[in-house]
């Protein structure tokens, strides 16, 4: 039964409602190690626990690769899903396979961005804290993080779309980021805002925010790439037009010259005199 008017929206809102509420759900049931161990990573914070502080550092960095990025493919199998128009996808079981199928790809990417961000993190504390004079470096560092963070929903979104080896992924994430930066600054933007919202109410991380960021996140990654499509195929048909114009030519050149070969009066052809004289004769 199909409603009209303001129940039809009402409808419609409380089936997106559903949806989000459903998706952000199943994402935190899988990253709940993940999301345990950085709770324990802000109350230590809080209470200035050093030791404490750096083993879950430790453990972070452990069950993200394992948990966080497959349950994150997963959560943008969904809202792959609803981006290209299938609204009405089963979400538990698409994303489950979502979830099974990744799995691989999103472990070995999880491992590498860890690695990366741990890195990149220590250096940006490191010329923060220690040089007081090379603060610069300690900014760039900064801006590297927000790139490399935003390379992230390129990367779940190209595992989820494309079927290619890991390391053309994140190859190809880290240069659409590059290459996009419009894409880039609205994607961060956003994320920022529903991040600064969730934390205003933190309740909202458990329902809805993770959800709504994957969905702008892949929504700004679909329309990259068929932007991007459009642009090939044009560049595709302009080259082919270009080639047939090409032939059309040699083709015109090449009729040109049998015609002229065809039209040619030939060259008249004189007895000797010999043989003029034993013609009369």
């Amino acid at each position: 039964m199909e409603f009209k008017g303001a129940m039809g929206g009402i409808y419609r809102l409380t089936e997106w409602i559903t949806r989000l509420a459903a998706t952000n759900l199943l994402w935190a049931i899988c990253s709940s190690p993940f999301l345990f161990f950085l709770f324990m990573k802000l109350l230590v914070m809080q209470q200035n626990l050093a030791n404490e502080s750096l083993q879950m550092n430790w453990a972070i960095a452990i069950v993200a690769p394992l948990t966080l990025f497959p349950a994150t493919s997963a959560l943008f199998t969904v809202v792959r899903k609803w981006n290209m128009g299938d609204t009405d996808v089963p979400i538990f079981r698409t994303f489950f396979v979502g979830y099974k199928e990744n799995y691989k790809q999103s472990l070995i990417g999880g491992v590498f961005y860890t690695l990366l961000f741990a890195i990149m993190y220590l250096d940006y504390t490191v010329y923060m804290t220690q040089f007081k004079n090379m603060q610069l470096v300690g900014i760039i560092m900064l801006v590297l993080l927000l790139l490399l963070f935003v390379s992230l929903f390129n990367f779940f979104s190209m595992v989820v779309h494309y079927h290619m080896s890991i390391g053309m992924i994140i190859k190809n994430a880290v240069l659409l980021t590059l290459i996009r930066p419009f894409r880039v600054f609205s994607t961060l933007l956003g994320s920022g805002l529903l991040f600064y919202i969730g934390f205003r109410y933190p309740v909202l991380f458990i329902f809805f925010i993770i959800s709504i960021v994957a969905w702008f996140a892949f929504f700004n990654f679909y329309a990259t790439f068929n932007k991007m499509q459009e642009q090939m195929e044009k560049m595709q048909l302009k080259k082919e037009e270009e080639e047939a114009a090409q032939a059309a030519q040699a083709a015109e050149q090449a009729g040109e010259s049998v015609e002229t070969i065809e039209t040619a009066e030939p060259s008249e052809i004189k007895p000797s005199d010999e043989k003029q004289d034993n013609i009369q004769k």
